[in-house]
Formats: C-alpha cells, sequence, structure tokens
C-alpha cells in the first residue's frame, strides 16, 4: 500500500526525531546535503544555481522524490547579500570565482593583535566602525563615524548626527540596505521550499536557525585569522581568553533571538580549529574546550538544541564530549572513526554523518553497500544514529548515492 506525502511526512519526522533523542525509530534516518550536486544534476552553472531560488527549489524536489532521504538540503548561500555588501572575506561562483566555482572563505587578519583592548572595551563599536570597513568594501564610510555614545546621548550631541550626512556613509547604509532586501526574499524562498518539500512528504522543520561558531573559531575565522590566532596563544593569551568569554553572551543571545524568531530550535555549529592534530590536547583544555562547553550548555539552557560539525578528526577528543547533557547535543561527524565515536558517545547524542565522500566519488557498489551495512549495524544499534556523508555529497556520483540511500534503508531496519 502506497503511504499518502502526508503519512510520509509524519514517518520521516518521527524518524529523525527519535534519533535525535537517542530512541530506536523504525529505520535508520539518512540526511543527505546535495550542494553543488543540483546544478550537475540540472545541467545549470553553480551562478545559476546560487542565484535562482526557483531553479534550485526544482532541482531540489526532483532529488528529493528521487533519492528519497528522510532530510535533504541544497545549498542555503547568500550570494547576493555577500556581493552587495562588498564581502572580502567570501568568493562565489562569478564573485571572485568562474561561473562553475565554489564557495570560498578567504581568511583575514581583521583585527590586530594590539586591538584585542578596543575589542574587549566595547565589541560593538569595534565591529561597526573597524572590523565591518576592513571586510566589507561598501561599509568603509562606517570608519568616520563617531562613537555611537557621544553621537547620541545628549541634547549637546545631537550636531553629531551630521556623520551620517556623509556620502561614503550613506552608501554603506544604502549597501546595507541593499543587503537586507537580499536576506528577505531568502528567507521568504525558504518559507516557500518548506512548504513544497513537506507537500512532498520532506520534513523540513530541522532547519537551523542560525549558524553560529566556537568562541576560538570566532576569533579566529572572523577576526585574528589562523595565523594570528596561533601567535595570540603564546603572546597574549590572557586577552584572547578574556575576549572569547566577552563573544560567548552575545553569541549565545543571536542564536536564541534567531530560533525564538523563525521557530526553529536548532543552531548550526561548525567547528573549525579544535580537531586532532590542529593543536595540542593541553592548548584544547585551555583556549578550546572550555568555551565551547559553556556556550553549548547555554544554548541547552535556552531550550537550542545545538548541531555540531566535528570538522576533522575528534578521535582524541571524544571523551570531553561526555562531559555535554545526555540527547541535548547533536553531533555530525567528519572524518573521525565513526565506530569508536559510538563506542565512547553513542549514549550522550545522536551521531550523524561520518560516511566517506570519496567512496560516493568513486568506491565500487560492493564497497558502498559493505560499509553502510557495518554502520547501520554498529553505529545505528540501538539508536541514536542518522545515516550522512561526510560533508556535502558536491562532486559525488548520482548512480553510487542512489547505491548508498538504497542499502540505509535495506540495511537499516529495526526489528
Amino acid at each position: 500500500m502506497t503511504s499518502t506525502p502526508a503519512e510520509l511526512l509524519a514517518a520521516r519526522a518521527k524518524r529523525v526525531k527519535d534519533a535525535y533523542e537517542l530512541r530506536v525509530p523504525d529505520l535508520v534516518p539518512i540526511a543527505v546535503n546535495f550542494g553543488y550536486m543540483l546544478a550537475r544534476l540540472g545541467g545549470i552553472t553553480n551562478q545559476e544555481l546560487e542565484r535562482d531560488t526557483d531553479k534550485s527549489q526544482e532541482l531540489l524536489e526532483k532529488c528529493a522524490l528521487h533519492f528519497q532521504p528522510d532530510v535533504i538540503s541544497g545549498l542555503g548561500f547568500l550570494p547576493q547579500a555577500s556581493i552587495a555588501l562588498g564581502d572580502r572575506q567570501t568568493k562565489w561562483a562569478g564573485y571572485g570565482l568562474d561561473a562553475d566555482g565554489t564557495f570560498q572563505f578567504v581568511e583575514g587578519e581583521y583585527m590586530k593583535a594590539e586591538e584585542y583592548d578596543a575589542f574587549l572595551d566595547d565589541p560593538t563599536d569595534f565591529t561597526l566602525r573597524t572590523f565591518l570597513p576592513r571586510a566589507f568594501s561598501e561599509l568603509e564610510g562606517l570608519a568616520l563615524l563617531p562613537r555611537l555614545p557621544i553621537l547620541l546621548l545628549g541634547y549637546s550631541s545631537l550636531r553629531g548626527v551630521r556623520a551620517f550626512g556623509a556620502p561614503s556613509v550613506v552608501s554603506a547604509f544604502s549597501a546595507l540596505t541593499k543587503a537586507s532586501q537580499e536576506v528577505e526574499k531568502l528567507g521568504a524562498a525558504a518559507a516557500k521550499s518548506k512548504q513544497r518539500m513537506e507537500a512532498l512528504g520532506f520534513p523540513m522543520s530541522f532547519g537551523t536557525s542560525s549558524l553560529i561558531t566556537a568562541p576560538f573559531d570566532f576569533m579566529s575565522d572572523t577576526l585574528r585569522g589562523m595565523r594570528g590566532i596561533m601567535l595570540d596563544m603564546f603572546r597574549c593569551p590572557d586577552k584572547l581568553l578574556a575576549a572569547m568569554q566577552k563573544v560567548i553572551p552575545l553569541v549565545v543571545d543571536f542564536a536564541v533571538s534567531a530560533a525564538q524568531r523563525t521557530g526553529l530550535p536548532y543552531c548550526s555549529i561548525p567547528l573549525h580549529r579544535g580537531s586532532d592534530g590542529f593543536m595540542s590536547i593541553k592548548q584544547f583544555e585551555k583556549f578550546y574546550w572550555p568555551q565551547l562547553k559553556e556556550l553549548l550548555l547555554r544554548l541547552i539552557e535556552q531550550d537550542v538544541t545545538p548541531t555540531v560539525f566535528y570538522e576533522g578528526v575528534y578521535d582524541q577528543r571524544l571523551n570531553y564530549l561526555r562531559e555535554l547533557p545526555k540527547g541535548k547535543t547533536i553531533g555530525r561527524f567528519d572524518r573521525s572513526d565513526l565506530f569508536k565515536v559510538k563506542e565512547v558517545i553513542g549514549d550522550t547524542m545522536c551521531i550523524q554523518g561520518g560516511f566517506p565522500v570519496s567512496l560516493l566519488q568513486a568506491g565500487t557498489p560492493e564497497q558502498i553497500r559493505e560499509l553502510t551495512k557495518k554502520m547501520c549495524e554498529v553505529v545505528g544499534k540501538e539508536g541514536g544514529f542518522i545515516m550522512g556523508p561526510s560533508t556535502t555529497i558536491s562532486e559525488s556520483d548520482p548512480e553510487l548515492v542512489k547505491v548508498w540511500v538504497d542499502a540505509t534503508r535495506e540495511f537499516g531496519k529495526y526489528s
């Protein structure tokens, strides 16, 4: 008997929810982020995929119906907003790259080592008048503004509003308005996509309301860059630690506000600098884990579930993850030994991902079926597991992806 879209929607949503909450579902759920594969399947450029939300939605629906995963996602990028602001931190297809280029983050040192005191004194002022003019070419005029308390507090200081009339400041606010309009368009497209996907039987309620970073990554990715922050751990560790503590409540407030505004109680946290081999255990214990743990606990206290992407390998750090409250976070894993992950933290958090994208690019159907069977039997034992790729499958072979999805359905049945 064929199930209706409404029945499929309910079954898939329950399947994923059971896994999130460490219960045993009827089947091992499977989540797939197709990324730029949608462009290849649709015969369009990556630039067209990034810009044309209608075409992107059409291709996402075709993939959903063909592959039949439980959770599906495409791009969700914001090139138009970045372009409107003259973003120096990103490159997109058609913006710093050719039409088939893939998104790139361009790291820079947007805060100098001697500017820690300015950041600690007033992060908002530093962001407005120093970081934004450096990171976005269209916002350079904001550097001309005086500090806002001087600008707006008190009758005698009202003459300071004259600064808003400077041509470069007017241009900066015009760029911000244009970028906000692009974000609004994407929000409307996302709401439409959710409605259409659910009508086809695919739940979209497990999307994240915000993308945030660990405190160390916030300071590294956004402000100091990798070179700068590695030096800071030795040259000014106390200021680095103080800055990360300053960041935590700001990031938590952003994520909680987004969850309340959208009704989506999940936030996404990709980890960039804490993996095995990137820093020593001693450094991890001082500069990375305590701040990340505090961030996660504060989010959990505010009823926001963190979906943490443990990029790279975390095999040497799994015992730290056992300190997190059970069933309150979701762990997406990249290249960690997933069988070890299950052994150490299988009773602590839902485990997602970990299937090597390399096999989906150049493996054999037999290799894929063999590993899928083992992962379903071992990592999927007693629930709390969502099958997924180690990262997006943009360059994967669609036929091998179908083998993998079908094998998950075959071997992922709970008795």
